[in-house]
């Protein structure tokens, strides 16, 4: 009887045992739950909550186990996010052809833009843009800073080189068709540049505030008054009725404030650009078998280009030491204006062609055609449809070829009836 009862208890124990909860199966598309790992206790397993996989961090510093050297792993480990970048441009690439050296002239550009920073900024440490102090600390730093001279020398013609290469590298561009598709931003963003850069040879043009500056900013700034709203925009730009210390002022803080702003922002959009596209070859280049090859824009193509900014700080050097430009006699508003007075040699063109329209109504006709001729050519791109399809357009080759006449033109008659 006992051994019966036996049974029955053993028998109802193992029916009261609790059965292992059914394991659902995961959905689609779900990540399975991870199995407990090995010698967990089991409490862990039976703990309620939401799951968390385990969280996986990137290395700091992707690039540490390259085979590189000291200096190298160096750098990498410090600045790690440069180097996807040095690798992008060893793999962009620019085509060799028998035109590739005005693909320089933009890097030119830049390099004395740089110049212009550095100088520009020393500069800054001892000019004051007052009318009682511009011109005597103009005179001081030419005559008692240590090499202020040379420093406001290359400054000058810096300014000078820097508007020549933009307007090479702009026809340049435009003769090869290199602002067809997709470069058209490359093409807008080039020419605001080189307008930005004429802005700062027109408001740097007063600050030495003698006689040639004050009086060619008068006659300059006379120029938008037969426009609708000029009288508005040349009391902006001169703060009064007339040239004045508060047109030196407003002038300093768009040379060295205003305009800079804009050319870093702009410039960075160019320069990004012409990272993501490349060069463009002429048309009909690569189906003629033209492109000689491709060489690499790191080292290669930035290692010639480096050498160009050696060829060009040379001629800067010697621009400066041989043929300075002159300080001048300081700016007297009660006197009247000396004979000869012109702008800088990058506005003879627009000069020589508001000389030519003195019939009533001529200044408003040239500025109409000024405006209609800079609303074209920034809208090329948009309107040569043909080079957009790779297809000649020699129509806006006869285009371009009359613009630079009329600029070369009109800039040899100033120079034939005023000299340099």
């Amino acid at each position: 009887m006992a051994e019966e009862n036996n049974k029955q208890a053993t028998a109802g124990s193992g029916s009261a045992k609790p059965k292992p909860p059914a394991v659902k199966p995961a959905a689609p598309g779900k990540p399975k739950p991870a199995a407990p790992a090995a010698g967990a206790p089991a409490a862990s397993s039976a703990r309620k909550g939401v799951y968390k996989p385990a969280e996986e961090r990137a290395d700091a510093n992707p690039f540490k186990d390259s085979k590189v050297g000291a200096f190298g792993g160096w750098f990498q480990e410090r600045f790690s996010m440069v180097t996807p970048i040095l690798d992008y441009m060893k793999k962009k690439e620019v085509p060799q052809h028998r035109l590739s050296f005005w693909y320089y002239f933009g890097g030119l550009t830049l390099f004395f833009f740089i110049i212009q920073i550095i100088t520009g900024l020393l500069l800054l440490l001892y000019y004051r843009p007052t009318e009682a102090e511009a011109f005597a600390r103009f005179v001081y730093i030419q005559t008692e800073v240590p090499y202020g001279w040379l420093i406001r020398q290359v400054h000058a013609w810096s300014a000078n080189l820097m508007v020549l290469m933009a307007f090479i590298h702009m026809f340049s561009t435009f003769f090869m068709k290199s602002y067809r598709k997709p470069r058209e931003l490359m093409w807008v963003s080039g020419f605001i540049l080189l307008v930005l850069t004429l802005g700062f040879g027109f408001t740097g043009y007063l600050l030495p505030w003698n006689e040639l500056a004050f009086f060619a900013t008068q006659v300059g700034t006379e120029v938008p008054k037969v426009a609708p709203g000029g009288e508005f925009l040349v009391e902006v730009l001169r703060g009064g009725p007339e040239v004045s210390g508060e047109t030196l002022t407003r002038m300093f803080a768009m040379h060295v404030v205003l305009l800079p702003g804009l050319v870093m922002l702009v410039l960075s959009a160019h320069l990004m650009l012409v990272q993501v596209l490349g060069a463009s070859a002429p048309i009909g280049y690569k189906e003629a078998g033209l492109i000689k090859g491709y060489e690499k824009f790191f080292p290669t193509f930035l290692a010639k280009d480096a050498i160009g900014w050696m060829i060009g700080f040379a001629l800067l050097i010697y621009l400066a030491v041989m043929f300075p430009w002159e300080i001048g006699v300081k700016a007297d508003p009660l006197v009247a204006a000396p004979q000869g007075i012109k702008p800088e040699w990058y506005f003879w063109a627009q000069f020589q062609l508001l000389k030519d329209f003195k019939f009533e109504g001529g200044e408003l006709l040239a500025i109409i055609l000024f405006t209609i001729g800079a609303i074209v050519w920034i809208l090329v791109p948009f309107i040569d449809t043909k080079a957009s399809k790779e297809q000649k357009s020699p129509l806006f080759t006869i285009f371009g070829i009359l613009v630079l006449a009329f600029m070369l033109v009109e800039t040899y008659r100033v120079y034939l009836e005023y000299g340099w």
